[in-house]
């Protein structure tokens, strides 16, 4: 092995905890290690906060190591009181294997799982039959209840009321670490920083019941410069499914990041190296936007494939040179009768998702962030018709500097 990937890890910015430290990193520099992360089958599509855990298994697995992806069909059951301050909706075990049998298809395209190489699992095997009574002989009287309501992961719930429904799930979250330790010698658990609570409760419950070295280690988890967690959009997740959220609208989501963020984006979203990172990233003002554009483009590339990070990039392009001839942008339909009979501005608006709301959409107007063809609109009750699309064809609506979308005629 080359580079200790623990040093590459930390040096672009993804190790938040370690449950000891010196010996993950000597562990990592000199051993072939199996570990795993989990991903709850809570959606049918993985999102671009689950990206940078999937970045953190592809540097791992191109040093050399081996990445268990374990599906959550048995504890997407229950729920992740973690961060969370209500209770998780229930879903049917058809929906949940619905939801990992995709999730193993976009894993897929970045992890190899061929023989040796990777190990895709799924807890419904071994948590969904479990007896009850032999689960508490044998994992319960490793956990003392006062540690587990001191953790981090139940104390927004304790004020709302926390079932015991969800009590279990560090149980369940600790067994599936002790079961793959079990079946394919797992030795390491890595997850976002939310999860450090759970994590420890499985390295303990290995070194307590089979007295062997366990290690846990905790990601970053990718946030605004208030805090707040990203991926989301007025649309709601960004998704990895290009059916749910389109390349073009992938690739200007991290085009339009704050200017604080990019650097840091740079490090754990794309495999430039730092030294490129630093550079990008030290640009101002103006420039800082060649950072963006780099960054959008390599990460679209990563998930969707070089031809759609190519087109989505000239498609944002052309969209800033007022050309609106690209089919990416992001576009609703009309007919011809509907366009004829005229259709006002905030319908526009709110037809194709840059409102929420009628009112949103007149603020937004009134207040001078929209343009129409390139043209700044204040007037909200405008009726446009075919007589006013541009020479493209359509209508160009720009909300604010980001938000882009095209009507026009199928």
């Amino acid at each position: 092995m080359s580079q200790n990937v623990y040093d590459v890890l930390l040096e672009r910015g993804f190790i938040e905890q370690t449950t000891h430290e010196e010996e993950i990193r000597e562990l990592l520099g000199k051993e072939k290690v199996t570990f795993y992360i989990g991903f709850d089958a809570t959606a049918d599509s993985l999102t671009a906060g689950h990206f940078l855990t999937i970045m953190a298994m592809m540097h791992m697995q191109r040093a050399g190591h081996r990445p268990i992806a374990l599906l959550g069909g048995g504890t997407t059951m229950i729920g992740d009181p973690s961060g969370k301050s209500d209770m998780r909706t229930m879903m049917t075990k058809e929906t949940i294997a619905h939801n990992a049998e995709n999730f193993h298809r976009q894993l897929s395209r970045f992890i190899d799982f061929s023989e040796g190489k990777a190990i895709i699992a799924n807890n419904a095997d071994w948590l969904l039959n479990l007896n009850y009574v032999d689960f508490l002989r044998e994992i319960g009287v490793h956990f003392s209840v006062n540690r587990m309501l001191a953790a981090e992961c139940y104390k927004q719930r304790m004020e709302k009321g926390l079932t015991f429904f969800e009590f279990n799930y560090m149980l369940m979250q600790s067994y599936d670490f002790w079961k793959l330790n079990q079946l394919y010698g797992c030795t390491l658990e890595v997850g976002g920083n939310d999860q450090w609570s759970n994590i420890i409760g499985g390295v303990e419950l290995i070194r307590s019941k089979e007295k062997k070295q366990a290690y846990g280690l905790t990601l970053k988890l990718l946030t605004t410069s208030e805090g707040v967690k990203m991926g989301k959009t007025m649309k709601g997740a960004v998704w990895l499914d290009p059916e749910k959220t389109s390349p073009y609208e992938f690739y200007q989501y991290w085009r339009n990041v704050e200017d604080v963020k990019v650097e840091e984006l740079l490090g754990l979203l794309t495999f430039l190296p730092m030294d490129e990172v630093h550079r990008l990233g030290s640009l101002k003002d103006e420039k800082i936007n060649e950072a963006k554009e780099v960054l959008a483009y390599e990460i679209t590339k990563t998930v969707h494939g070089e031809e759609e990070a190519k087109k989505a990039q000239e498609a944002a392009r052309s969209m800033f040179g007022g050309n609106m001839a690209s089919a990416d942008i992001p576009t609703t339909v009309y007919t011809r009768e509907q366009f004829e009979a005229g259709i006002d501005l905030i319908t526009l608006m709110v037809d194709g998702g840059q409102a929420g709301t009628r009112s949103d959409a007149r603020r937004n107007i009134t207040q001078g962030g929209v343009t129409v063809n390139n043209k700044k609109c204040t007037d909200f009750v405008r009726v446009f018709t075919p007589d006013d699309f541009n020479e493209d064809g359509g209508i160009l609506i720009r909300k604010g500097k980001k938000s882009y979308h095209l009507y026009k005629i199928s």
